[in-house]
């Protein structure tokens, strides 16, 4: 692994555990913005690990109100183990409690069992959709999340909007374009 990517996994497990400290209401805001924070990063190093932990972030973001008291426990005991591994360089271990996390989450509650599939499919084409917003092509964004350039396509055609601000107006730059192709 990347030193750099283990920096900003490092991160993002230190930041998680310390939202998870307490239960409070302003967790689920702090978690979707350490999810959002960490697309950034997926974006930038382009690394499946990192995608984990996103993912792994939101998924947390959007069930942590029905977690039971016990699973919500064991949930920041694992993301302790995944930290202090990944720190420790036994990179088995960090993934082995990556996994138990996935798997407690998805376990933790019936509901959750049922719909998680669908919050992760949702997350992987919500973070995908924002690093083709950041600049990367469909095929790079789809395949960094384990999609199909379908599965974005269909999402981005909906979802996408292009804004530009242009300080120059359309007259000016027409003039422009004909001074240089010597037409004006």
């Amino acid at each position: 692994m990347k030193e750099a990517v283990k920096k900003e996994i490092l991160y993002d497990l230190a930041k998680t555990i310390e939202i998870l400290q307490k239960r409070e209401e302003n967790d689920i805001k702090e978690l979707e913005e350490l999810s959002n924070h960490g697309i950034d990063d997926v974006a930038i190093h382009k690394d499946i690990d990192l995608v984990s932990i996103t993912v792994l972030i939101y998924s947390l973001y959007k069930i942590i109100d029905s977690i039971s008291e016990n699973n919500y426990k064991k949930i920041l005991q694992g993301l302790t183990s995944a930290k202090n591994n990944l720190q420790q360089n036994d990179l088995g271990k960090y993934n082995l409690d990556i996994g138990t996390l996935f798997k407690l989450i998805k376990d933790s509650n019936a509901e959750i069992k049922m719909h998680l599939h669908d919050v992760l499919d949702a997350a992987k084409i919500k973070k995908s959709a924002i690093l083709f917003d950041k600049g990367l092509s469909i095929g790079q964004a789809a395949g960094l999340m384990g999609l199909s350039n379908w599965d974005l396509q269909s999402y981005t055609g909906k979802a996408t909007r292009i804004e530009h601000d242009e300080k120059i107006p359309a007259e000016k730059r027409v003039m422009t374009a004909l001074k240089i192709f010597g037409v004006a």
